[in-house]
């Protein structure tokens, strides 16, 4: 003889009535099938937020498992891309008619590219943390994507007395000899000549991108790209000789403050009509100081992201 389970959930009210923003779950661990555009679809390992809104102050609260089984479907049955991510969030709110006219969904994972050396052209994996965010507010859709990025960054201001103390043990070594190219170059390779090096440091990207109406897929390979072409010294994969020799030459070229750095990305983000509204915080994780050198910027769009 079967029983009736009690479902607390559909058939009590509320002790104490009122709406609340958001009710779900975080850190769901779920494998999904991530489409991004131009690469192939591929497995992550992702931690996954999903959340309705209660608008029925007396409504005893949502149905997590509805939630819950939208996502198994999703990971099992399906592939994660922008067309499967708004699915979701509709299936969110059609799933709790009458209680939520307002979803949210977060995939935080790490995002594996394939990325060739400077110089000697091998090929490594480099992991990016992607963070994917897609919210259905009372029909109106917004998808975010976050992505970090390393790169190296050395400091301009060491680079400058770096140089005067090598302008200096130049001066005292050679100021009472005659000057012989062949002396001059021998002396160069040694540390007697070459007495100090700029201090340089990891340095970590952190963009937020608000993709338009327009958008078809995910662009995170584009965003990686944009990012280390205009930063210039990303972090390598698989390295020689010969690509940490290069690696060494791009960073002396390319000396940089965190905010020049996040004047070079805010430049290439403008140039690019599909992200919406971008948001940027540039860390220098700084080698001398204690602390780290921070910049954050915006696109400066009236209603968007704020610093």
């Amino acid at each position: 003889m079967s029983t009736l389970m009690p479902d607390i959930a559909n058939h009590t009210t509320a002790q104490t009535e009122g709406t609340l923003d958001w009710v779900g779950m975080s850190n769901i661990e779920m494998p999904i099938m991530l489409s991004s555009k131009d690469e192939s679809p591929r497995m992550v390992s992702a931690f996954v937020d999903a959340f309705v809104n209660l608008k029925e102050p007396q409504a005893k609260g949502i149905h997590m498992s509805r939630l819950y089984l939208l996502l198994d479907e999703l990971s099992t049955s399906n592939e994660l891309n922008y067309q499967s991510l708004v699915a979701l969030l509709d299936g969110f709110i059609s799933s709790h008619q009458d209680l939520s006219d307002n979803a949210k969904v977060v995939f935080r994972f790490d995002y594996h590219l394939r990325r060739k050396s400077l110089i000697s052209g091998k090929q490594g994996w480099k992991a990016y943390p992607v963070t994917i965010t897609g919210r259905l507010n009372q029909g109106k859709l917004s998808v975010e994507l976050a992505v970090d990025v390393r790169y190296s960054s050395t400091c301009p201001c060491s680079a400058a007395l770096a140089r005067q103390l090598i302008q200096q043990a130049f001066k005292e070594s050679f100021s009472e000899k005659s000057l012989n190219l062949n002396d001059v170059y021998e002396w160069l390779g040694t540390t007697d000549g070459i007495v100090a090096t700029p201090h340089s440091q990891r340095s970590v990207a952190e963009i937020k991108v608000n993709l338009g109406n327009e958008a078809i897929d995910f662009p995170l390979k584009d965003i990686v790209d944009l990012t280390e072409d205009a930063l210039k010294t990303p972090v390598q994969a698989a390295v020689k000789r010969e690509d940490e020799q290069e690696f060494a030459r791009l960073n002396g070229q390319n000396l940089m403050f965190c905010e020049d750095a996040a004047r070079k990305l805010q430049h290439a983000m403008n140039q690019v009509p599909l992200f919406q509204d971008f948001w940027l915080k540039i860390n220098h994780l700084e080698s001398l100081h204690a602390h780290d050198a921070v910049s954050v910027t915006t696109k400066g769009v009236a209603g968007g992201y704020q610093p």
